[in-house]
């Protein structure tokens, strides 16, 4: 879809930054390399406003910008910004860049943003959705129902994917919201629904333990960590995604599926996580879970593809301008 010969996926390493810019690479059609920052403090303190860690200068020896400067730039997280802008400068304005999510510094910040319909942030260079880029697309899903797991096919009908997350900055998992989530999954199950299960790596201890021994019942599949995680085949077979209110990510990715969106919220919150969930309410696409199946089919949503089609046009765009307009020679910083 997209023609450039290099590009890079600029983050902290945060999985969820990463997981959003990955999604967007591959529904552009390329392979990005992965360019992790670390910024120290005090830089980090100043971040998304001020100046990159003089450390990691793209003309300093092992830097994660070094040239030579890539085509495209996806980039996430507030602490890639000021690199994002780096490598802007000392490209020349060659590269075309792409932020993920509000910046925080105004529509200046990138070439391209995108952003949740629930930010404020509007302008030219700035798409709005209702659901972030991801990795789960409706060919992905085609495929994984079309060759399953003989693991998963096997349990009887109906199924639910359960993707669990867990702690973050935001959320917390206490002990009355783990009994609470096991006590409905242990409805669900009695009800008659097979159980597939996935956990993170934010999962907490007694939540991972709990959902061990629910796995010990019958027709309840829980991904042990090892081998691939058959986590787009749980998806695929689902007749409902029970989805722990902690990731925007795992929401939208849930509503590719067409299927129920079944949500649990542990304590704490987000206000754009909040708004996202508001909006799959409204699309009919989530409901509260109450330990039973809920809810109806409705046409699978997906905001990748729009989005990359959208970067690139704008990344052809700026191609055009910038090969029919005499440039600045890319200046590398000491």
């Amino acid at each position: 879809m997209l023609h450039a010969d290099s590009a890079w996926i600029l983050t902290d390493g945060k999985a969820g930054d990463e997981t959003q810019c990955l999604g967007l690479a591959a529904a552009l059609g390329i392979e990005p390399q992965l360019r992790r920052i670390a910024p120290r403090p005090p830089w980090s303190w100043l971040m998304p406003w001020g100046p990159i860690d003089p450390r990691e200068a793209s003309g300093q020896p092992a830097s994660p910008i070094a040239p030579p400067f890539p085509d495209l730039v996806i980039a996430s997280g507030r602490r890639a910004v000021p690199y994002l802008r780096h490598v802007k400068h000392a490209s020349g304005g060659r590269t075309f860049t792409v932020f993920l999510k509000d910046p925080r510094t105004g529509t200046s910040a990138a070439d391209f943003i995108w952003v949740g319909e629930h930010d404020r942030l509007r302008g030219e260079n700035v798409m709005a959705t209702l659901t972030p880029p991801h990795r789960i697309s409706a060919a992905r899903i085609a495929a994984a129902r079309a060759a399953p797991p003989a693991i998963l096919a096997a349990l009887p009908l109906p199924r639910a994917a359960v993707l669990v997350g867990g702690d973050s900055r935001h959320h917390t998992f206490t002990p009355a919201d783990i009994a609470g989530f096991v006590t409905n999954l242990k409805s669900l199950r009695a009800s008659g629904v097979s159980l597939m299960i996935t956990a993170s790596r934010r999962t907490p201890p007694a939540l991972r333990t709990a959902l061990a021994d629910l796995a010990e019942e019958e027709n309840v599949y829980l991904w042990d960590g090892r081998g691939d995680n058959p986590y787009v085949a749980m998806l695929a077979l689902a007749d409902a995604v029970v989805v722990t209110a902690d990731s925007t990510n795992m929401a939208g990715e849930a509503a590719v599926t067409g299927r129920p969106v079944l949500v649990f919220e542990p304590s704490g919150g987000h206000p754009r996580l909040k708004a996202l969930l508001e909006g799959l309410r409204g699309a009919g696409i989530v409901h509260a879970f109450r330990g039973r199946l809920e809810g109806s089919a409705y046409q699978p949503l997906d905001s990748t593809p729009s989005i990359a089609e959208a970067v690139a046009r704008a990344y052809e765009a700026h191609r055009r301008r910038f090969l029919s307009s005499p440039r600045d020679a890319p200046v590398a910083d000491a």
